[in-house]
């Protein structure tokens, strides 16, 4: 599979767009993820958010990521919050279901054409994007959490160390902070992620209090119970 890189480096996210404009587009091969020396500069950090399976359980006339929801479909609140916290830029990592006509300016779209593998090839992917384009931490969060606001993406990207999750009410849930130097530990295959690190290294974790509700819509009785 052929990579191609985004012309030039620029801030995505720090003013969100329109719906449906022109976007950078990244084929990406998974390859080995290992942090590299860059010296002594400013610390930037991304937001990745994923956007690949299949969605088999939600049920509907649709993916549960184009569906309508509050006047956007689910992917569009999701990818808007990650988009408003700000961060130095913003990726999207999809797979099963087109949403290119969905995405807004100054957003990097991975496209994972191993998602069928699960969720740990998508996860490599946006950080193996996000390593190559020079960032030294990502900000992980999912495209069917469409209640997640901005304010979670900024309080876990502000924290310290290289494993910090969100806590909402006790509980832990996306979005996840991963520092390159858990990048090297990442699952390769299977529906795993960064509860895997978490639980690996559980001495490394930082847990931070967040607003809002990380509901995962699985199937449409969850979309239509927030509705």
């Amino acid at each position: 599979m052929e990579r191609a890189r985004p012309s030039g480096r620029r801030r995505a996210g720090r003013h969100p767009a329109r719906p449906g404009g022109p976007h950078q587009r990244v084929l990406v091969r998974l390859g080995r993820l290992s942090p590299q020396w860059r010296g002594i500069r400013a610390v930037t950090v991304a937001a990745v958010l994923l956007a690949a399976g299949a969605g088999t359980r939600f049920g509907g006339d649709t993916h549960k990521l184009r569906a309508p929801f509050r006047g956007l479909t689910v992917v569009q609140h999701a990818l808007g919050a990650a988009l408003e916290a700000g961060l130095d830029a913003t990726y999207i990592v999809t797979g099963a279901v087109e949403l290119r006509d969905l995405i807004p300016d100054g957003v990097v779209l991975v496209e994972n054409h191993s998602w069928e593998l699960g969720q740990a090839t998508s996860l490599r992917a946006g950080v193996f994007t996000a390593e190559n384009d020079g960032h030294d931490a990502v900000v992980v969060g999912l495209g069917d959490q469409p209640l997640v606001g901005p304010e979670s993406w900024q309080t876990v990207a502000e924290a310290e160390g290289d494993l910090v999750t969100a806590v909402y009410r006790g509980r832990r849930s996306p979005p996840v902070k991963l520092g390159a130097a858990v990048w090297p530990l990442l699952p390769t295959s299977g529906d795993v992620g960064a509860r895997m690190l978490m639980q690996m290294r559980p001495e490394q974790v930082a847990e931070v209090s967040c607003p809002g509700e990380p509901v995962d819509f699985d199937t449409l009785e969850d979309l239509q119970e927030w509705k």
